[in-house]
C-alpha cells in the first residue's frame, strides 16, 4: 500500500467546493510494491475471517458427495500401510527398528498423508479460486494457507485412532510425545505451506506445474524415511539426508510415538532450519509474484 496527496481543483460553485483554501486531501492508493515485500502479518491478521470462511469451505468442499466423508483421513493411510506392508515388510524384508512393521509405517504415513494433501491442495489452490483473485483485493496467501490449516482436522483424526490402535496393541506413546508432536507438526506445517506457496505462484503461471506435482510427491515421498528407517542410511550422509524436513518429522513421530527412532539432535534441528527456509523461500516469493496473478490467471 503507497500513500499519495493530491490536490483537489477548485469548483466555480464555492458551495460545491468542501476544501475552498485548495487544503491537500489524503487519497489511499493501492499499488504494487517494489522489489521484495515482506509477509505484512498485520494485514493478513485483518484478513482473519476471510481465512477462516475459506478454512471452512475447504473442509466443506474435500468430503462433499462422499460416502465415507472424513474417514478417508484415515482409509488413506490404512491402505498405503497395508501395501507397504506386504511389499516392504513382508517381501523386501525391509528393517522396522524392532517394531511390528504396519505400525512402523503407520507412524509415518500419518503426518506424511497430511503434508502431501496441503502441498497438492495449496499449489491448485489460485488456479481454483481464480473468480476472488481477479475480482477483489485482499491478502493472496489466504489462499494456500485455507488447505494447509484445514488439513489438520483430518491430521487430528488420523493421530486420535492411531493412538487408539497403540493402546489396543500394547503400545503406550513416550513421554516427550506432549511436546515433540506440536513441534513436528508445526514444521509440516511451515514446509506444506512453504512450498504449496511456491508451486501456486509457478502454478497459476505455468500450468505445467500441475503435472509436476504428483511426480514431485512421489519423489519425496521415497526420498523421506517412510518405508525404510533412518538407520539404513549411512552416518556420512545423515546431516545432508536431514536437510529435507520430513526427515526429522518423520522420524521424529516414532521416535516420540514408538520410542525407536535414531534421530539426532542436529539432524532434528536441521530439519527444522530446512522448514523455516523452505517457509521463508516459498511465501516470499508468492509475495513477490503476487501483482500479476491477476494478469495470467
Amino acid at each position: 500500500m503507497t500513500v499519495g496527496v493530491v490536490r483537489p481543483t477548485r469548483s466555480a460553485d464555492p458551495r460545491a467546493d468542501p476544501e475552498p483554501h485548495g487544503t491537500p486531501v489524503p487519497l489511499t492508493r493501492i499499488a504494487p510494491v517494489g522489489g521484495w515485500p515482506g509477509l505484512d502479518l498485520p494485514e493478513l491478521w485483518a484478513y482473519r475471517g476471510l481465512l477462516r470462511f475459506l478454512v471452512w469451505r475447504e473442509v466443506r468442499v474435500r468430503y462433499a458427495q462422499t460416502v465415507l466423508g472424513a474417514a478417508w483421513a484415515v482409509v488413506q493411510p490404512l491402505l498405503t500401510m497395508a501395501v507397504f506392508t506386504i511389499v516392504f515388510g513382508h517381501f523386501a524384508r525391509i528393517p522396522s527398528d524392532g517394531r511390528p512393521y504396519w505400525i512402523f509405517a503407520l507412524v509415518a504415513l500419518v503426518p506424511w498423508s497430511y503434508l502431501s494433501t496441503a502441498v497438492t491442495s495449496a499449489s491448485g489452490s489460485l488456479v481454483t479460486n481464480t473468480n476472488l483473485v481477479t475480482k477483489v483485493y485482499f491478502p493472496r496467501l489466504v489462499i494456500p494457507a485455507a488447505p494447509v490449516i484445514a488439513g489438520l482436522l483430518d491430521l487430528a483424526i488420523a493421530l486420535l485412532l492411531l493412538l487408539l490402535a497403540m493402546v489396543a496393541f500394547g503400545m503406550v506413546p513416550q513421554p516427550q510425545a506432549v511436546v515433540l508432536v506440536p513441534l513436528l507438526v508445526c514444521l509440516m506445517m511451515l514446509t506444506a505451506m512453504g512450498v504449496g506457496s511456491l508451486f501456486g505462484a509457478l502454478n497459476i503461471q505455468y500450468r505445467d506445474v500441475k503435472h509436476v506435482m504428483p511426480f514431485v510427491v512421489q519423489v519425496w515421498m521415497f526420498a523421506s524415511p517412510i518405508a525404510y528407517p533412518l538407520s539404513l542410511v549411512p552416518d556420512r550422509y545423515r546431516l545432508a539426508y536431514a536437510l529435507n524436513p520430513m526427515v526429522g518429522v518423520v522420524e521424529g513421530f516414532r521416535t516420540a510415538l514408538l520410542g525407536s527412532g535414531t534421530l539426532r539432535p542436529a539432524e532434528l534441528a536441521l530439519s527444522g532450519a530446512s522448514a523455516v527456509a523452505l517457509f521463508a523461500l516459498g511465501t516470499l516469493y508468492f509475495r513477490h509474484t503476487e501483482r500479476f496473478f491477476a494478469d495470467v490467471a
